[in-house]
């Protein structure tokens, strides 16, 4: 049974090479799209390369990618999560409550914040995995509780006393890349690391890929689901402590509901499986900055949101059709070759 489960991730060269190619498709294409995007904005309005611009929107595709990958891990099981943006609401209103109420070291806040995240995907993920009831129902009513909860303790009031410190990392550069993109860099580099590279990740893969034969090879598939939401739960608070440092300042509008689509946007359109089994970390970093690209520009040329709003849903469906395709392409191979 176990090597039936290991037979996806395990190939021979010619196999390999063919599906690199397929995958590997999607992300040349966003590389295209992206250079042909920022050739146009920049030809209609040189302000689009300006170093103000650049590091404006560099520092909100570094948000939006762990917002991403906050979504990926989830993906990667064959679930979702609705409640990203809730739980970044709790740790956006956590850190604040921490730094300013409680007075903590920036550190110990940190911490706290990630541990407030991972408490609340561990519900989600227990709550999944105790009842059996799809994620996609779970994680709507949990958004609604998280973040009702935490409007009505806190009363919606921002916080804004927090540590210069912290503003000031969120301001910090190192030459051209800010250093919230570097915060990015590294969690990409942990994730692909832990998806690839560890028996967790191969896990998390196997039981998306096939959660039955995943079961019957021995993997806990309900501890996975825990682990996951988890996962998810302290990625989308790392979000939050980011924004929250871009900002220098704890505002519960700045997170929730703006969330969703753009959690799903990255690693859709880079690639990530919406059935599970498959993801793509540098695909989540391209899709994110696809969509920065789009609106960066259109804001540069003053073009109004709801122009904004019909790109992202364009491209959102276009990514959805060619992951189809593409997995239609891959399944097609493997009924050739048996």
């Amino acid at each position: 049974m176990r090597s039936c489960l290991n037979d996806k991730f395990s190939r021979t060269p010619s196999r390999g090479i063919a599906d690199l190619l397929i995958r590997g498709s999607a992300r040349f294409g966003l590389l295209f799209i992206l250079l042909v995007l920022w050739i146009v904005f920049s030809s209609l309005s040189p302000g689009f390369l300006s170093r103000f611009n650049l590091g404006s929107m560099f520092r909100s595709v570094a948000v939006d990618v762990v917002v991403g990958c906050a979504q990926m891990v989830v993906l990667a099981t064959g679930g979702m999560n609705l409640s990203v943006g809730a739980i970044g609401v709790c740790a956006v209103m956590s850190v604040g409550y921490f730094l300013q109420v409680l007075n903590l070291p920036l550190p110990i806040a940190i911490l706290a914040t990630l541990g407030v995240g991972g408490l609340l995907g561990w519900l989600n993920g227990v709550a999944i995995a105790k009842t059996g009831v799809n994620s996609f129902v779970v994680t709507l009513a949990s958004a609604s509780l998280f973040s009702g909860g935490m409007l009505i303790l806190t009363k919606g009031v921002p916080l804004n006393a927090l540590p210069p410190a912290l503003g000031s990392f969120g301001r910090m550069s190192f030459g051209p890349v800010p250093a919230l993109a570097l915060v990015t860099i590294a969690i990409g580099v942990v994730l692909h690391i832990a998806f690839f590279h560890t028996t967790l990740g191969r896990q998390i893969l196997a039981a998306g890929a096939n959660a039955r034969a995943a079961e019957m090879s021995g993997i806990r598939v309900n501890r996975i689901v825990v682990v996951a939401h988890s996962l998810s739960g302290m990625l989308a608070a790392a979000a939050a402590l980011m924004l929250t440092a871009r900002l220098g300042a704890a505002m519960p509008s700045v997170a929730g509901d703006d969330w969703v689509l753009p959690s799903f946007l990255a690693p859709v359109i880079g690639g990530t499986a919406l059935s599970g089994g498959e993801v793509s970390v540098v695909g989540a970093i391209l899709g994110a900055l696809l969509v920065a690209t789009i609106r960066s520009g259109l804001l540069i040329l003053q073009i109004g949101d709801f122009w904004l709003q019909l790109f992202l849903g364009v491209f959102l469906l276009a990514a959805i059709m060619f992951e189809r395709y593409r997995a239609t392409l891959m399944l097609r191979q493997q009924v050739r070759r048996l």
